[in-house]
């Protein structure tokens, strides 16, 4: 191990000792939001700890086995113990360079998924509607649990808008990938002459803020707007003006929600979606600066503008940020994104283990 790396979690001791202290202290009690994110820093802190003590009693553990081999006795246990060790210390030196990454809080969350449609007209909106289909089939796989929050069917099928809550242990984490445009290369229902059409998509996935965590929003920076709502007909016609549209005036970010017959209810959630919409915005406003460098490194382009395409003449799907190909496009739209996903965690993960080695 690096001696940069030993070092960093020497630290992190230290800090869990400190935040022990701090645990301890009575007055704590009357600051609940400083509680809970110390007890939030103490327990990842304490997994790391556990994570470097383990590192270290392997160490131990291959000291001793390299003693053995000068024992003709216990040469052959010695020899299965090094290479037993030698493993699990590849293994636990690999883990201990992921602890370090700043971990974001935010990764633990529900979501707010939002689908638009964009170029493309019709098609686009058909493609928005298999989108929905696939992250909710992909939300199924995970056992995390999905409802509509608002949604804008179009006349020909599919949506022009929809937004859906994901309610998972980390479904933000997991999702957050997502967001950005992405384009559809097919031959359209609406067309006669069997051209390929491209139809593009943006996504955008939000985290849900916790209860306790909620900015605080001013009323009156709020219209608040009640219509009734839209639907297909039948039973779920609102008969009341029960949907809500929440616009906040110095933003001018707008949220609605009709999935219920509650007005109560929708208000409820159209002020959980405006308010991970202003903490994503925070978020963004946060990371400009250093975002502002690597747009600088990567061309005009914005990434957002196209993360991935789904070609279905030659049945493929392709994520343009990591050059990732994989002619599954059939079960991906069923929702198996997990090799997107993965991939792109992993190469994440690598960026940012590269960045720390040139960190002191």
């Amino acid at each position: 191990m690096k001696d940069s790396l030993r070092h960093r979690f020497e630290r992190v001791e230290h800090r869990l000792a400190e935040l022990d202290a701090s645990l301890a202290d009575p007055a704590l009690a009357a600051d609940p939001a400083r509680l809970r994110s110390l007890t939030r820093e103490r327990s990842q802190a304490a997994e790391r700890v556990t994570l470097y003590h383990r590192f270290l009693q392997c160490e131990r553990d291959l000291d001793e086995a390299r003693r053995w081999l000068g024992d003709p006795e216990m040469a052959d246990l010695g020899r299965d113990e090094l290479a037993r060790g030698t493993q699990l210390h590849a293994q636990l030196e690999a883990e201990l360079q992921r602890a370090v990454l700043p971990v974001d809080p935010d990764d633990s969350r529900n979501a707010f998924l939002e689908i638009r449609a964009g170029t493309g007209g019709d098609e686009s909106a058909l493609f928005a509607g298999d989108l929905a289909r696939m992250y909710q089939r992909h939300c199924e796989r995970q056992g995390w649990r999905t409802e509509i929050v608002s949604e804008s069917p179009s006349d020909l099928g599919g949506y022009k808008d929809l937004v859906l809550r994901i309610e998972g242990e980390g479904a933000y984490g997991r999702l957050r990938g997502e967001s950005g445009g992405h384009r559809v290369q097919r031959v359209p229902a609406t067309e006669s002459q069997g051209r390929v059409h491209t139809s593009a998509c943006t996504v955008a996935v939000l985290a849900e803020a916790d209860a306790a965590d909620e900015l605080t929003l001013n009323p009156a920076d709020l219209r608040i707007d009640t219509f009734r709502a839209s639907g297909a007909g039948g039973q779920h016609v609102n008969k009341t003006d029960s949907a809500i549209r929440i616009t906040h005036l110095p933003t001018g970010l707008v949220a609605e929600c009709q999935d219920d017959r509650s007005q109560h209810r929708n208000k409820a959630r159209a002020l959980a979606v405006l308010t991970a919409r202003l903490r994503d915005r925070d978020r963004q406003a946060r990371e400009a600066q250093e975002a502002a460098k690597r747009r600088q490194l990567v061309g005009t382009g914005d990434r957002s503008d196209r993360i991935r395409t789904y070609n279905f003449p030659q049945g493929r799907v392709t994520d343009h940020r990591i050059g990732l190909t994989l002619h599954q496009l059939g079960s991906v739209m069923e929702g198996a994104l997990e090799p997107l996903i993965d991939a792109l965690a992993a190469a994440r993960t690598a960026e940012a283990l590269a960045a720390l080695d040139g960190s002191p």
